[in-house]
């Protein structure tokens, strides 16, 4: 069962930390005259005015320590039109991780702000127990409450705290990376996990290593088990183990999969696992997040019936677009942008190092420029590759790289496989192009760094995982499947209205999800069906003695009679004696459901076409 898409090519997608700083306080603009411009501009400098920008008819300038009626106060001047306060302006998501470096403070990741797991209070004295099934745990990342961690190593996989690539770690980071003031803060920070390494050096294994995972994992302790894996295919053996730990209380999350189609993937599609789409830091889907049909076709030609199961098609996402989590030390990279003093948020592309030096603007970097020797380079995106302009910049003597998006974002890229170029370069974002544009001298660092970067449904998985563990150590009364039912009761509903394939229930939420058990308990506010159990249905279609006949059968109802459904409207109340056969004439789809007699306990609905 290779797992390429859940592992391998994600890695390939995992970049820098970010940094971004604050703008000031105290700056300012001043809309002049334009032909007086030069005479106030050597009055604001006589003030102390550090200029920033020199536009038409305006500049802009910090005041240090100076408020706005102050500024207005000191340059009193007939050529002065207008002071007014230059506002700050940010990157325009939904959510954003916090600015600074991992490396030395603490970074909430977007995906907790998107989840509302910074405003759930996660109980360590619950007794809950993440199992993690990946590549391994890296001891070398210190941003882990160690103690409280275990595991097992899997045969021919080496040793469970060793890394078998960053995937596994990056996984474990964002379900419980501790909360101690460096790095970042997993959902659930500090819970007690369980690592079962069973990825190979060529990153994949089997469903039956799985299957004995899920064993291992119940051995344990554990509460959940998380799996950011999947494969073509299904097999007993595997759905049976899952199967267990569910029925036992259990809860079980996986991963539908990066490959941007309706295929599904195992064993997130096995009904008793949580399968987990992404989205981004928009509430747009993760374009590559599958989606599989929650319908299922039974039978043949007029035997044929369709059914809905919302257990094997993705039922939540999450966070899964440029994470930003837990690394083996020193296997991520992260970038320092500042221009004229000033700090931009950036993103590392490739080639450790420093540059500092005058800008020099390059367009687009389509040919080498004897202007860029000895400068740092700015260029636009377009036309040609990353590492062609990196290259040209190079060749041409420069020091450094910025590449600008050239849309709204950052720029998140790298200069590919074959990258043959020394000098350190960074991506920015399309808002920064015009201060960067506007400044004299830069100052580009790519170092190392034990946090990074990484998209897929691998990333939105854990973060379920951590999500389920977070609310259920508030609710530790509940059962598995009851927290599972509670996340998707209270998601954020996405994409189309109501329950799609693409989002299922929607982006799920913790503190919506925590404040729905308080209210209603573990039950969710539901009536409990009668005792007997949920109805189950089957339908089946024939032709006899010139009609159209439908056998209904069903299990589980509890009253005397039973209300028999056909496409919405009762149809029959009769006997709860198992069986019940439908006759008619007329042609088309015909939907059937059993329910108890006057409740709206009923089975799934079944479809018969004719």
């Amino acid at each position: 069962m290779k797992v390429s898409k859940f592992a391998t090519s994600v890695l390939a997608l995992a970049v820098s930390a970010a940094f971004s700083a604050q703008a000031a306080d105290d700056r300012y603009i001043v809309k002049v005259d334009q032909s007086k411009k030069g005479i106030v501009k050597a009055l604001a400098k006589k003030l102390g005015a550090d200029l920033k920008v020199d536009g038409n008819g305006f500049f802009a300038a910090s005041f240090e320590g100076k408020s706005l009626s102050e500024v207005k106060g000191l340059l009193n001047n007939p050529h002065v039109q207008l002071i007014e306060v230059d506002h700050k302006r940010h990157l325009m998501s939904a959510y954003s991780d916090d600015a600074g470096n991992p490396m030395t403070q603490q970074i909430t990741p977007y995906s907790v702000y998107q989840s509302q797991a910074d405003q759930v209070n996660f109980n360590a004295n619950a007794g809950m127990k993440v199992c993690v099934i990946d590549s391994g745990l890296d001891r070398s990342n210190q941003d882990f409450a160690w103690s409280n961690i275990t595991g097992d190593n899997d045969s021919g996989t080496g040793n469970w705290d060793e890394n078998g690539g960053p995937h596994g770690t990056h996984v474990a980071g964002t379900i419980g990376a501790a909360d101690n003031n460096i790095g970042v803060i997993g959902m659930a920070p500090g819970v007690d996990m369980h690592i079962i390494k069973v990825f190979n050096a060529d990153g994949w294994g089997y469903s039956s290593d799985l299957a004995y995972a899920a064993e291992k994992c119940s051995n344990a302790g554990a509460n959940i088990i998380s799996m950011s894996l999947g494969g073509g295919g299904a097999n007993s053996t595997e759905e049976n183990a899952f199967k267990a730990f569910t029925a036992a209380g259990g809860l079980v999350v996986a991963a539908a999969g990066n490959d941007g189609n309706d295929v599904r993937s195992f064993p997130a599609g096995y009904s008793s696992v949580m399968m987990v789409g992404g989205n981004d830091a928009d509430n747009n889907r993760y374009t590559e997040s599958q989606y599989p049909s929650c319908t299922v076709t039974s039978g043949k030609g007029k035997r044929q019936t369709t059914t809905t199961d919302e257990t094997i098609c993705v039922e939540v996402t999450a966070g899964g677009v440029d994470v930003l989590s837990t690394y083996p030390a020193d296997m991520a990279t992260n970038s320092a942008l500042s221009a004229d003093g000033q700090a931009y948020a950036s993103s590392a592309m490739e080639n450790a190092g420093n540059a500092a030096g005058n800008i020099y603007y390059m367009g687009t970097a389509e040919a080498t420029d004897s202007g860029a020797n000895g400068n740092v380079c700015v260029i636009d995106r377009g036309v040609i590759s990353f590492h062609d302009k990196v290259q040209n910049c190079e060749n041409s003597g420069g020091i450094g790289a910025i590449i600008i998006n050239n849309e709204a974002g950052m720029l998140y890229a790298t200069l590919g496989d074959t990258n043959s170029t020394t000098i350190p370069a960074a991506g920015a974002a399309f808002e920064d192009r015009t201060a960067l544009l506007a400044a004299a001298s830069a100052d580009v660092s790519i170092g190392t760094s034990d946090f990074g970067l990484m998209t897929g449904t691998s990333m939105a998985t854990p973060a379920v995982s951590g999500i389920a563990a977070l609310v259920w150590s508030n609710h530790n009364g509940c059962t598995g499947t009851e927290i599972r039912d509670a996340l998707k009761a209270t998601a954020q509903d996405s994409g189309a209205a109501g329950h799609d394939d693409y989002f299922g229930h929607g982006i799920v939420k913790a503190k919506a999800a925590n404040d729905y058990l308080t209210a209603n308990g573990c039950g969710g506010g539901v009536t409990p069906p009668p005792v007997g159990g949920d109805i189950t249905a089957d339908a089946s279609g024939y032709r006899a003695k010139g009609k159209n006949k439908v056998d209904v059968t069903w299990s589980g109802a509890a009253t005397s009679s039973v209300d028999i459904y056909r496409n919405g409207s009762l149809r029959t109340t009769t006997s709860n004696d198992g069986s019940y056969t439908d006759s008619f004439r007329t042609s088309g789809s015909f939907t059937y459901k059993v329910c108890d007699q006057g409740s709206d306990n009923c089975s799934s609905e079944v479809t018969v076409n004719f």
